[in-house]
């Protein structure tokens, strides 16, 4: 009796197989969950309404729009569009001798990169100055976020109106002796639609470096402080390097915004739009919607979706390498 109760009372021992009982041998290994079992008392369902809303809204519009690329659609063929004739690749070929579509893509392509080039030390500046407390911020802040905020269709229809020759920025001008003359048509038309954008998009970059800003730990500033660093040291080793990622990924985001803003180009100049700011969205629009060449408008949109997608893979892969290394 005494041995047994012993016995009971010493914990269970372990040998090199397992677990082993109080008796000698070894207990029963304690089966584990599979990964598909795990992965089925997910409510995975959940997800159902929203995969079914994405191929709706995305995957259904763009197979269509490949297989009406490969069609010579148009305003005769519409009503039997299923019956429209197949030409394959012909429209791609169209799209890239003689539509115009490498020129729409310089045009676009130089409005982004100069926009955004303007926009970035706007931005980081605008951020640092609000960066630090002092009486009245929040209502700069707001202040500086009214520009973007407003939508794109007021923006243009305000700026029409000023950049008239007869408008207040040709008076602004006139007032230092200069003829402003025509920016909504001719060669000036590009810096217009420059100017307008550069005014309507810097907030972003603004709100995308103040949230990086304001992620920095104060302990990073007092000890700068205390090795005695100015405040260009301050930004240039401590706060560029600590918002590099959420100002290269604005800076990404908002270079495809600005070489896919149709909404302003269109509203700003009208169609037909000058040759000098016929961007890639609107010559698409002017082919597919005033033309009637449907085909040849899903070739040159999906042509473009191809070339926005080189910018964000190789961020993807570079944040992916930076995140390896790190």
């Amino acid at each position: 009796m005494t041995t047994d109760v012993a016995s009971a009372d010493l914990p269970a021992a372990t040998g090199p197989a397992g677990p082993v009982a109080a008796g000698g041998g070894p207990s029963p290994a304690r089966p584990r969950p599979s990964r598909v079992a795990a992965l089925g008392h997910r409510p995975l369902w959940l997800m159902g309404p929203t995969v079914v809303l994405l191929v709706l809204v995305i995957v259904v519009p763009f197979l269509l729009g490949i297989w009406i690329s490969a069609t010579d659609l148009d305003q005769y063929s519409l009503r039997t569009f299923l019956q429209a004739p197949v030409v394959g690749l012909a429209n791609y070929v169209e799209a890239l001798q003689t539509s115009g579509l490498l020129h729409s893509i310089w045009v676009s392509f130089a409005f982004a990169m100069l926009t955004t080039i303007v926009c970035a030390p706007v931005g980081v500046l605008a951020a640092l100055a609000l960066n630090t407390a002092f009486r009245g911020r929040g209502l700069v802040r707001s202040a500086f976020l009214i520009p973007y905020v407003l939508p794109s269709f007021v923006t243009a229809t305000v700026w029409r109106f000023i950049l008239r020759p007869d408008g207040a920025f040709n008076e602004v001008l006139a007032w230092f002796g200069v003829d402003g003359g025509q920016w909504l048509i001719g060669d000036k038309a590009f810096w217009a639609l420059v100017l307008v954008d550069i005014w309507a998009a810097w907030p972003f970059v603004y709100m995308m470096a103040m949230a990086g800003l304001q992620a920095i730990p104060d302990e990073l500033y007092e000890s700068a402080d205390m090795d005695g660093a100015s405040w260009w040291q301050k930004v240039r080793y401590v706060a560029l390097p600590q918002i590099r990622g959420q100002l290269l990924l604005g800076l990404l985001l908002s270079t495809l915004a600005h070489f896919n803003n149709f909404t302003l180009p269109f509203v700003l100049f009208g169609t037909p739009a000058p040759d000098s700011v016929l961007t890639l969205p609107v010559n698409i629009y002017q082919t597919s919607f005033q033309t009637f060449r449907f085909g040849l408008g899903s070739a040159m949109s999906v042509l473009s979706l191809l070339l926005m997608l080189i910018p964000a893979v190789i961020y993807l892969r570079a944040s992916r390498l930076t995140t390896a290394a790190d």
